[in-house]
């Protein structure tokens, strides 16, 4: 029996092909862990109101969503980090005076600072994303991710309001111009330790992949990290391993040669 009682799976290029289905050898792979006791978490940067479907088709009941800013084991509430007010308005000043947009999560919706703008709804629609409205400034200090969108790769520096604060390119293909918003007191990683505390769970016991620069940190925070064969280039050097592609059975080979599955 191995040594191994968590797993951390990030959504997008790492579960979710680019046409958004999931390959049975994924399914197989997470059903043949949990029978063997592995605690599985989905760790993204999507909220985790635009997850049920996956939960449910995988049959998971643990997250980790907005990037780390919230984290929920079963029913607990483990990690709830919303953004500063102060640091949303700048972002909301400097988007407005750039010709920029974005969404701001809450724990219900995705709000945004343009309905009609041509970026959003290739954002909408790539990520397939149901609950969306129009930014208000009642949510203000509800926010617990922001994506920018419609940048350069120069613009992510007018945004560095707080040392706290860094930004993670999207590693979807068409969406190279939207950046995560990550903290370095809050992200995936930080979710992880405090997860694996209130487990009881040793560092070397836990399992994650994921393939985004969001990803590095949970690279980082467990034993055994693999990056996606479809990796950002930048990630491979966090990880301790790299996989084959999302498309090419990524989750299952890692898992199999770490011994967990056949």
């Amino acid at each position: 029996m191995s040594d191994y009682k968590v797993l951390f799976l990030d959504i997008d290029g790492t579960i979710l092909r680019p046409d958004h289905t999931i390959q049975d050898s994924t399914r197989q792979a997470v059903l043949e862990v949990k029978e063997k006791g592995v605690e599985v978490f989905l760790a993204t940067g999507r909220p985790l109101h635009e997850i049920a479907d996956i939960a449910k088709e995988l049959d998971i009941h643990s997250f980790i969503g907005y990037n780390g800013a919230f984290a929920v084991y079963r029913d607990e509430v483990i990690v709830d980090e919303p953004l500063k007010a102060d640091t949303v308005r700048q972002f909301i000043e400097t988007a407005s005076r750039h010709g920029h947009e974005m969404v701001l999560y809450t724990s219900e919706k995705n709000y945004y600072t343009s309905m009609e703008a041509e970026v959003v709804k290739q954002f909408i629609d790539v990520f397939e994303l149901r609950k969306n409205a129009l930014f208000g400034p009642e949510k203000i200090d509800e926010i617990l991710g922001v994506t920018l969108m419609k940048l350069s790769k120069t613009d992510p520096a007018l945004y560095k309001v707080e040392n706290d604060i860094n930004f993670s390119q999207v590693n979807v293909g068409g969406l190279e111009h939207c950046y995560d918003v990550i903290r370095d007191s809050v992200n995936k990683g930080k979710a992880v330790a405090k997860l694996l505390e209130r487990l009881q769970i040793p560092k070397d016991s836990a399992i994650a992949f994921g393939d985004g620069m969001n990803d590095k940190q949970l690279m980082q925070a467990v034993g055994e990290g693999f990056a996606m064969g479809n990796a950002h280039p930048d990630l491979f050097q966090y990880a301790k391993h790299r996989t084959t592609t999302v498309e090419d059975s990524g989750i299952y080979k890692g898992l199999q040669s770490l011994g967990l599955i056949e």
